[in-house]
């Protein structure tokens, strides 16, 4: 039996650096007032068809739908800030306090084309913002990322910015946008030609060569603004400036989904020499009502976990296994069952401890303790038990000492707390 295409384990050896990434993130989330939210992985396909938006290609082409046996359309999430919204809305959250920031960590699924660093089923650490319009929040979260990322190690950060507009300014630039698309209309593909009257801005996403060509010189959102939207995109420009976040302004950046307005962005890094996004995201301030709440604005973004954590291992080696603080070596069946209940009272003290149960020789248990690179080795065999004292061995300096089995468990942490 082999895992399905596309999907993959992540094993102990790897799952270290998946936990220093997250465990990062989540000390920067604590630290900007983030709480964490968990959503469900499957959702009513309407959920992401209305929000996402139906010409997609994700909703076109890549989700995970089924019939339910009840005939409900079931889909298994391709992103999170769908499911957030509705978890915003369904329970509330509002009306208690409108101003909420979430933070999630979680698989995404999405049927695309398998290759390195894109998989079937993915994990992204998400972000979400609501209540708050602000621009100094768009800088915020574009801040955060670039922190994060720094201190992983990743070099060469740029955000590639741009400002999608608002419902009051978005008609004027779809008009030139689509009086642009008209004139090149033959040099498109069959899907941008579709989605030229259905929603003229995916065209911009589209990533073939001969419609990027077509594309060039077509008119820039930013250049339609209205004044509020443009002092908003102005605020974010200015302030990322003065907190020394290198960003760019890439008017071709429409982040490929329906519901974000203003401020879309996207962190790239050099670190492995070619330019690589390893994050994404936007102000999306219609989604809340769109999806049956009240008018909220709103923000988010997402990092592609597993993208990320394939450039941190070409970056930094794999943090080493830090092993078992002590490793209990049971010689006959007696001092087994003494090893087992000693080793659960160490446990329970807070000592990582492990031991071997099958039954090995003195020479095995020894090589078993120092492939696990446990710290100290308690010995317990027959003549131990009849003493009743064990021999704690420190596996680095070789010293030895004899231990009261009746202070066992307070010697112990002693010994390694003075370590």
């Amino acid at each position: 039996m082999q895992t399905i295409r596309g999907f993959r384990d992540i094993l102990p050896e790897q799952i270290r650096l998946w936990q220093k990434v997250e465990n990062l993130a989540v000390e920067l989330f604590n630290a900007y007032g983030y709480q964490e939210i968990r959503i469900p992985i499957l959702e009513k396909t309407g959920l992401f068809a209305r929000s996402i938006g139906e010409t997609t290609d994700i909703v076109e082409k890549e989700m995970y739908t089924f019939d339910d046996r009840n005939g409900d359309k079931l889909t298994l999430r391709p992103e999170a800030t769908a499911s957030i919204c509705r978890a915003y809305i369904q329970h509330k959250l509002y009306a208690t306090e409108p101003v909420r920031k979430f933070y999630m960590t979680g698989p995404m699924f999405r049927r695309e084309r398998p290759q390195k660093g894109r998989y079937r089923q993915f994990y992204q650490i998400d972000a979400e913002v609501f209540g708050v319009d602000s621009a100094y929040v768009d800088c915020e979260l574009i801040f955060l990322l670039h922190q994060l990322f720094k201190r992983l190690g990743l070099t060469g950060l740029t955000a590639q910015i741009n400002s999608l507009g608002c419902p009051e300014c978005r008609p004027k630039f779809t008009r030139a946008l689509l009086d642009f698309l008209e004139e090149r209309k033959q040099d498109l593909c069959e899907i941008c030609t579709r989605r030229m009257t259905r929603n003229p801005l995916r065209v911009l996403d589209c990533k073939i060569q001969t419609c990027q060509a077509a594309l060039i010189g077509a008119p820039a959102t930013v250049d339609h603004l209205c004044p509020a939207c443009e002092d908003h995109f102005n605020i974010v420009k200015t302030t990322l400036e003065k907190q020394g976040v290198d960003f760019s302004v890439n008017n071709s950046l429409v982040r490929g989904l329906d519901y974000y307005t203003r401020t879309a962005w996207e962190i790239q890094t050099t670190s492995l020499g070619a330019q690589s996004a390893v994050a994404g995201g936007g102000r999306y301030d219609g989604l809340v009502k769109q999806l049956g709440g009240p008018d909220t604005p709103a923000i988010g973004f997402a990092i592609g976990f597993d993208r990320l954590v394939e450039i941190m291992e070409q970056l930094t080696p794999m943090p080493a296994d830090p092993g078992a603080d002590l490793f209990i070596v049971a010689l006959g069946d007696a001092a087994m069952e003494t090893a087992y209940h000693l080793s659960c009272d160490l446990n329970q003290a807070g000592i990582k401890t492990d031991t071997d149960f099958r039954g090995k020789s003195l020479k095995a248990l020894m090589k078993r303790a120092d492939k696990l690179n446990a710290r100290y080795v308690l010995i317990a065999g027959q003549t131990e038990l009849n003493d009743n004292a064990l021999i704690l061995r420190n596996m680095k300096t070789k010293e030895q000492v004899s231990i009261s089995m009746d202070r066992l468990v307070p010697e112990i942490e002693a010994v390694l707390k003075h370590k």
